[in-house]
């Protein structure tokens, strides 16, 4: 297959496209706009593989992106351009509703266009392939709310969607508009919703890699409200894994949630990623844990997130092969290997970001 990928230079893409290129035969077109997260670096490992190709294009340019359609020709495409981080979308949601919103609605009319230019074969076998988040499902019950006799809910993919935050809002209108144009336009789509993802190569905006690295500078380890929040832990290459499963086998118009079965709080994982690193890089004095600090809430901020991804095990034979255990060990080993990556990651623009906002608070 010949597989155009937008937003591959970001923390999923990136694993997406190194798995397909090492693990298979497949060809693939990364569409990347390089903003403060892209990071080619990621992909040095595939970068001069024949297979491989790179073009630096605005989703929402509809002209540039049908000239990559018509000289590519993709057999499917898997989208996963798009603005990712809460924090940021409360502050300053314009972005997210520009590329999330208004960037799947332009590719969705390059890939329309493209489709209906297709025969035979190639119109039958095209796919499009929307990657998106359980966010856009709001939060579930905690355990402290749900009596103890009661199962706790899971969410499936028939859950109700109700967005709590402007990133999780401009992701659910953009899974409608992919919806859409299935049922209007008979665009062949494939939809799935993933939990949170952790793993190598990942951006220190997120809480895995903040903490760790944060650690590692003698800095504050912030931690929202009580840590109590609940998100449930999937680990990138099993993620990875999952999309080309169902880019290849899916059937058409469907939504397969995508989960590691790892329900953690939030302080129970930075508690772990410090025990870890007392194990491997020892401080002269006292413990990580020393170094957590607790602060005020994000507005309106989800307390608990936990996928049922029976569907895809049942359909298409997934399951992950990272507990949480195994996967966060191989992460914090992995940034203390690749310091070298990090340093030239830290002074990306997204680092004043970080700084102005998030770190030091």
């Amino acid at each position: 297959m010949k597989i155009l990928i937008t937003g591959g230079a970001g923390f999923i893409g990136s694993a997406l496209i190194r798995h397909i290129i090492g693990d298979t035969s497949h060809h693939v077109l990364n569409v990347d706009k390089l903003t403060y997260a892209g990071n080619l670096e990621s992909l040095l490992s595939v970068s001069k593989n024949s297979r491989y190709s790179f073009s630096q294009t605005d989703i929402c340019d509809r002209e540039k992106m049908w000239d990559l359609f018509a000289k590519f020709q993709p057999d499917a495409v898997m989208h996963l351009a798009a603005e990712s981080h809460v924090d940021r979308s409360i502050s300053g949601p314009a972005d997210f509703i520009e590329t999330n919103i208004m960037g799947t609605y332009s590719l969705l009319e390059v890939a329309k266009k493209w489709h209906n230019s297709l025969k035979g074969d190639l119109k039958n076998n095209f796919r499009f392939h929307h990657i998106s988040t359980d966010e856009v499902y709001g939060d579930l019950p905690h355990p402290d709310e749900v009596p103890d006799d009661e199962e706790l809910p899971l969410f499936t993919e028939k859950t109700a969607y109700a967005p709590s935050s402007p990133y999780s809002a401009s992701k659910a209108a953009s899974d409608h508009l992919v919806r859409a144009w299935h049922r209007t336009y008979n665009l062949p789509i494939l939809i799935t919703n993933c939990s949170n993802n952790y793993g190598p190569y990942h951006f220190p905006e997120k809480l895995i890699p903040l903490v760790i690295l944060n650690a590692l500078e003698g800095k504050s380890i912030p931690i929202y409200g009580k840590g109590d929040q609940i998100r449930d832990w999937l680990y990138v290459e099993d993620h990875a894994r999952a999309l080309l499963k169902v880019v290849t086998d899916g059937q058409i118009g469907d939504t397969y949630n995508i989960g590691g079965y790892n329900e953690k709080s939030n302080i129970t994982v930075v508690r772990e990623i410090c025990s870890h690193l007392d194990r491997l890089k020892p401080k002269l004095q006292g413990r990580y844990e020393d170094q957590i600090t607790y602060i005020a809430d994000r507005p309106g901020h989800d307390r608990r997130y936990a996928i049922n991804a029976e569907k895809i095990k049942r359909d298409l034979d997934w399951a992950p092969l990272e507990s949480f255990e195994t996967g966060i060990k191989k992460t914090v080993e992995w940034y203390l290997k690749n310091d070298e990556w990090v340093k030239n990651v830290k002074t990306g623009a997204y680092q004043n970001w970080i700084n102005n906002n998030y770190l030091d608070r």
